[in-house]
Order: structure tokens, then sequence, then C-alpha cells
């Protein structure tokens, strides 16, 4: 993608990456751009059927994931904060905010990418990712350097949403559209990038096999084929 630099994507749970970024990560990829992908926890919170997700290996499996899906994408650069899933809320703020700190001085990105206030969803560790991200920016990011929020369009929320609300994706109150007029980043795309995308979210089989079924591939990949981020403060 042309202007955007180094790239730095902050996120709370292996898979928050794919389906916000992954198509922006794998074309920065592709221009030669750096890319650096930060995930607080290992998602471990996330077996959605004990049987074949045993809930004690879901740490593993979805380290195993994330691999996957960041090779499928081109990102070598992955970095874990180690966090327990389910616990960001409880890590004082200044602690997470000196982690990513020392990331942002070390990386100097052109564009982070995060969630926002929020977090997207109404998760508790997308919103404490937020709070670390934003004020680590403020504190120490480049003055040209650009902070995004992840958000969804209007058209996207009106399509989308209710196919997503028996899977309780979202929080009451979540997810908040911003009119396209107002995005900072609106990254629409098809073909191969788009089946390159879908490869990456399907590395996450813990994770998305009940929605990808659910949705059908035809709409999955509809679903799928923008990532949109509004500008941060």
């Amino acid at each position: 993608m042309e202007g955007l630099g180094t790239v730095l994507g902050v996120w709370a749970h292996p898979d928050d990456e794919t389906y916000l970024s992954a198509a922006l990560m794998a074309s920065c990829v592709d221009a030669g751009r750096r890319v650096v992908c930060v995930t607080a926890t290992r998602g471990e919170g996330g077996s959605q059927d004990p049987e074949r997700w045993p809930p004690e290996q879901m740490a593993e499996i979805r380290q195993a994931e994330l691999e996957r899906c960041m090779a499928v994408l081109g990102v070598t650069d992955h970095r874990w904060l180690d966090y327990v899933d389910g616990t960001c809320h409880t890590i004082p703020d200044d602690e997470g905010t000196a982690r990513i700190r020392s990331i942002i001085e070390e990386v100097r990105p052109d564009t982070v990418l995060t969630f926002g206030p929020e977090g997207m969803t109404g998760h508790e560790d997308h919103k404490a990712v937020h709070r670390w991200t934003t004020a680590a920016f403020e504190q120490v990011a480049a003055p040209a350097a650009r902070l995004f929020y992840a958000t969804i369009t209007p058209e996207w929320a009106e399509r989308y949403v209710p196919l997503l609300e028996p899977h309780n994706v979202y929080l009451p109150g979540t997810p908040i559209p911003t009119p396209r007029a107002e995005l900072g980043i609106c990254h629409e795309f098809d073909g191969a990038l788009l089946d390159r995308k879908i490869s990456a979210i399907l590395e996450h089989a813990s994770q998305v096999e009940g929605l990808y079924a659910a949705f059908g591939a035809d709409a999955w990949r509809a679903a799928m084929s923008g990532e949109y981020y509004r500008h941060g403060p």
C-alpha cells in the first residue's frame, strides 16, 4: 500500500489481525514494506469445541494457527506480549503502554493499526489494547506517524452484522460504523489478494469453522473483501 510505510499492527488475540488487516499486511509485504504484528495473548480461552479443541491445549493450537497465517501473508516479524486471554483489562495501563512503547521506539512505524475505543466488538481485551497502543503512540511515535482504528462501514454493518448476531461476535453497542467519507483507510480488494486473505483466515480453524459454515463461501468472501480504518487522535 502506497503511503503506509512501515506498518505496526497491535491486536489482542490470534485472528484479530487477519480479519482486520490481512490484506493490508500482505499488500505492504509485497511492496517491500516492513510489517510488524503484535498479539497480546495466545487466545487460550477460545475453545469452541472442547473435544476437538481441548481448552488446556488452546494456547499451543492458536499459536500454531497464527504462525501458519503469518506465513500465508508473508509477515516474518510477529511478537507476543504473553498476557492471558481475557485478563488484559486487569493489567495496569502503565505496564501495557510501556510494552507497546518499547516496540514503537524500536520499530519506528509510519502507520500503526489497532482497535478503536470500543474495541470493535466490545471485548475488554480489545479495549485494553486500544488504550495501551494509543497512549504509547502519543508518547513516542514520530511526528509524521499515523494511528488508525479498525472500523466498518454502515453498508457492511447493514449486510453482515445480522448474520453475525447468532454467534455473539459483538457486544451491545458494537460495532460502531464509520461513514465512508470519514475513513482514513478504505482498502477493498478481490482476486488473488482476497484468496490470500481467505486462506489466512481459514488457518485459524479453531475459531472460524462455525462462522464460515454459517455464512457460506460466497457471503464469507464478500464480507472479507474490505478493511476499513478511521483516523486515531
